[in-house]
């Protein structure tokens, strides 16, 4: 009974937390700035696909969200690496 009511509202509040994190990344002040937006838009993006999951109660969500984040993961790293020293591999 509680459950799809507490899922729309999840739903409802991390599409505004995705529209926001939007915002910042495009007029963010800064490549760090935009660099941290775009980290929280893909973990907003993640939670929405869990929260997928647990509506239509499927389990590939939750597998296919832990490679999502392990790239995220990487993705982030790399693009500190990048703006700290100008250049990936060195």
């Amino acid at each position: 009974m509680m459950l799809p009511a507490a899922l729309s509202v999840a739903t409802g509040m991390l599409a505004l937390a995705l529209l926001l994190a939007a915002w910042r990344l495009l007029r963010g002040p800064g490549l760090p700035d935009r660099i941290l937006a775009l980290d929280t838009l893909y973990i907003n993006a993640l939670a929405l696909l869990l929260l997928l999951g647990i509506r239509i109660d499927r389990t590939v969500y939750f597998e296919v969200a832990m490679v999502i984040s392990m790239l995220g993961f990487v993705g982030t790293v790399v693009l500190s690496k990048y703006v700290l020293r100008g250049s990936i591999v060195r």
